[in-house]
């Protein structure tokens, strides 16, 4: 076994003791197998919300701003929700929308219809509209203004506070990498987190004005570029670089140099 130097040479990604690279392996695959997760959800989400496969500034704008020419029911039957019902139920629906989603025609008819299609989740997952009620249907009905206030907070202060953890860890372990520019480092650790806080900003100013729907778009592909980079630095140097039995010394001390 080798002795553990008293400087610490052995505090870096290659060197690292095997049961924290084990517990720091383990969580970059599980972080990143969820950032990907991420990533498909948006797609099948945002990314329908103009009816259309894969993320554009409409996708956004219809999200945040909303489509006020028409109802976020339509929108969402036009979109994410367009394969979850027949062709002809989803026509009548829309229809029905268009003509003011008359009170008369719900219970002889478009009671069972949401029955049918749509109240398998929209009656027991919570934050969305309960199905089985007209009152929560014709709130959907009403043109669409995008994301509610309410729904805004939720979501921006579950991101500030998960993602953060998730980009504190990642960068915790990143700062033990070897060989990585002191300026670099530092530009890749603090990157997410200011991305970050303007992709959560630009909901807001996108709910507001449709036009800031591009920094959505370049706050998501920033904090992901920079996580990334961390992720397969960190991966490397624990599973690769590692092999070649050299001693790198304290990558925390190099990094007071």
């Amino acid at each position: 076994m080798k002795p553990i130097p008293p400087d610490l040479a052995w505090l870096n990604l290659p060197n690292l003791p095997t049961p924290v690279k084990v517990l720091f392996s383990g969580y970059l695959l599980a972080v990143g197998l969820g950032l990907c997760m991420a990533g498909l959800q948006i797609m099948l989400t945002h990314g329908m919300a103009d009816g259309k496969p894969g993320l554009s500034l409409d996708d956004i704008v219809y999200s945040y701003y909303g489509d006020r020419t028409g109802s976020k029911l339509e929108s969402k039957l036009n979109g994410s929700m367009k394969e979850m019902g027949t062709p002809e139920a989803r026509l009548d629906i829309i229809k029905w929308v268009r003509n003011g989603a008359l009170d008369a025609e719900w219970e002889p008819h478009f009671k069972d219809t949401f029955k049918q299609h749509c109240v398998m989740c929209h009656s027991s997952v919570p934050g969305i509209p309960d199905f089985t009620k007209l009152e929560e249907v014709k709130k959907v009905a009403k043109v669409n203004e995008g994301a509610s206030i309410q729904t805004l907070t939720r979501v921006s202060h579950i991101h500030l506070f998960g993602i953060s953890f998730i980009f504190f860890f990642v960068g915790f372990i990143f700062s033990f990498a070897v060989g990585v520019p002191k300026w670099l480092k530092i530009s890749a650790i603090a990157i997410p987190f200011g991305f970050l806080i303007a992709d959560v900003l630009s909901w807001w100013l996108t709910k507001w004005n449709p036009n800031f729907a591009w920094l959505t778009i370049i706050g998501g592909f920033g904090y992901s570029v920079a996580s990334t980079m961390m992720w397969f630095v960190s991966m490397y140097q624990m599973l690769i670089l590692s092999r070649n039995g050299k001693i790198y010394g304290n990558a925390w001390q190099a990094d007071l140099e």
